[in-house]
């Protein structure tokens, strides 16, 4: 069975630090880039960052440059999401999404061309 588990939202001061999980079973990790997508009430879903899982490369939104670290445990079939210097604006359910590498030429940040999607964690962040 395919899952994406992610794991580790909750709520934290303006300025502090989350680390987000996204457990993955079901496909060859190896195949696939990762995604973290987020939808904070009333606005669209977007992409924050994302892993290429085969060669490694990672890619960010501007608005988290700097501040998000995205990773991956090969070992545990799992991809991380730190993230620091949180702001209020950072405020969402965060997503995990998954797409098939081997053919992918679309955008990592668009959410329609992920293939598979987690659950969604909260993120909440209190000025």
């Amino acid at each position: 069975e395919v899952q994406l588990v992610e794991s580790g939202g909750g709520l934290v001061q303006a300025g502090g630090s989350l680390r987000l999980s996204c457990a993955i079973s079901g496909f060859t990790f190896d195949d696939y880039a990762i995604g973290w997508f987020r939808q904070a009430p009333g606005k669209a879903r977007e992409g924050v960052s994302c892993i290429n899982i085969g060669d490694g490369n990672t890619y960010y939104a501007d608005s988290v440059k700097g501040r998000f670290t995205i990773s991956s445990d090969n070992a545990k079939n799992t991809v991380y999401l730190q993230m620091n210097s949180l702001k209020p604006e950072d405020t969402a359910v965060y997503y995990c999404a998954a797409v098939d590498d081997r053919y992918y030429t679309g955008s990592y940040f668009s959410w329609q061309g992920m293939e598979l999607w987690g659950k969604g964690t909260l993120v909440t962040v209190s000025s």
